[in-house]
């Protein structure tokens, strides 16, 4: 049976090229490495991406609208399933300079979205998904176009990892701190590059095999 993955993602996974408004290809992003990676460990699955530049967790972009990543996620859930795993890698915008919100704020919004894939309208019979919270790589000296809108962020995103660690304990849902493998790119101090996404891609292969193993 083909093995659905969900990643509800933004940027970050999207793929934008740092420092331009380009994209890497799906091959390149991290999502594109761990199916790769899964088939190679002869999973028969499929990495379906749903990422959006700007996405909060559960706030809304006051300059850009359908930036809130709480609204239309069940439907999102419903439209993929059956799903054998959600991915949730989100955070770093809402530390953006135009909010006020903390990492503890952070992971309260990642509490949010795993209630809300759990209580998606999914179809009589189908498996309810396990979910893994992926820790976006802690953002360092934000630079160039994107720079006054990340200002503050690093201050704002001190323990970010531990707070989203204990909501996943909490929540008794898989955890990962991307920065144990990769920081962010040095062009930009957000985003990732080339060989970021790869060695991302590469450890979640690791994560997410028995995972797929073991829950569905």
């Amino acid at each position: 049976m083909l093995k659905n993955v969900l990643v509800y993602s933004d940027s970050l996974t999207w793929g934008i090229v740092p420092g331009t408004r380009q994209r890497l290809d799906f091959d390149q992003r991290w999502p594109g490495v761990l199916e790769n990676g899964l088939i190679l460990d002869e999973h028969h699955v499929r990495v379906v991406e749903d990422c959006l530049n700007g996405r909060r967790t559960v706030l809304e972009d006051p300059f850009k609208a359908g930036r809130n990543g709480q609204e239309g996620l069940a439907q999102t859930i419903e439209k993929h399933s059956p799903l054998a795993l959600v991915i949730i890698m989100l955070g770093n915008n809402d530390l953006q300079s135009m909010h006020t919100h903390t990492a503890w704020h952070v992971a309260q919004g990642i509490a949010s979205l795993i209630d809300e894939v759990r209580n998606a309208p999914i179809e009589p019979g189908m498996p309810q998904p396990p979910i893994l919270v992926v820790c976006p790589p802690v953002i360092q000296s934000p630079k160039g176009p994107i720079a006054d809108k990340f200002v503050g962020a690093e201050e704002k995103a001190v323990g970010l990892a531990r707070e989203m660690r204990n909501v996943a304990a909490t929540k008794e849902v898989h955890f990962f701190d991307a920065a144990t493998v990769t920081s962010t790119s040095p062009v930009d101090g957000v985003h990732l590059d080339a060989d970021q996404h790869f060695a991302l891609g590469r450890a979640l292969v690791d994560v997410v095999d028995p995972i797929l193993a073991r829950d569905f």
